[in-house]
């Protein structure tokens, strides 16, 4: 593993970490802002997705490395996606599908799921090129205990010249078919 993938990943994880609870029991919204769909864009455009309706945004604080990002949580369904963005190191750039630096970063990531989360159990992971950009991600499927109860989760990674990406995924385990479906659109752009 790279040492360059390491400290992507780590500021990734402060990213994921800091800007949230990674709660399903996010805090109610007024009813109007769950009518809405939310337009989500990352990576100067490269990475964008628009959520359903019964999403509502809340901004997280900026963390100490610079990362920032948003929150948004269906309280019907109970599912949570975080959608982080952070700078990599100083003097660090990456082309839009660096598969070396991808599968370094989703290999740390899986390393320290393990080490943070005790019944962390990795389902699967895939390579996914999006279509519209040519951006590349990594999206790894696992099972947690978080926020207080078993959880679902796919977490998508990315990056581009000096930025990188997290869109984080939490749902209920009985609601597999709705996360895949969610997890579809995301990837799909749509």
């Amino acid at each position: 593993m790279s040492l360059l993938s390491k400290k992507a990943v780590v500021l990734l994880l402060a990213a994921a970490a800091s800007l949230g609870a990674l709660s399903a029991q996010a805090a109610k919204a007024p009813a109007k802002d769950a009518a809405q769909t939310q337009k989500v864009s990352m990576l100067g455009g490269k990475f964008t997705f628009t959520l359903p309706k019964g999403f509502v945004a809340n901004a997280l604080p900026t963390s100490p490395t610079g990362a920032s990002g948003t929150m948004y949580a269906n309280e019907a369904t109970k599912t949570v996606v975080i959608a982080a963005e952070n700078n990599l190191p100083e003097g660090v750039t990456v082309k839009d599908n660096d598969g070396e630096f991808l599968d370094g970063t989703a290999a740390d990531f899986d390393s320290a799921q393990r080490k943070a989360l005790p019944d962390y159990n990795k389902l699967s992971e895939k390579s996914l090129t999006l279509k519209s950009t040519g951006l590349g991600l990594r999206q790894v499927d696992s099972t947690a205990t978080q926020g207080g109860g078993q959880t679902l989760n796919t977490t998508l990674m990315g990056a581009s010249g000096g930025r990188m990406t997290v869109v984080q995924v939490i749902s209920r385990p009985g609601d597999m078919a709705a996360h895949e479906t969610l997890i579809k659109q995301i990837v799909s752009g749509k």
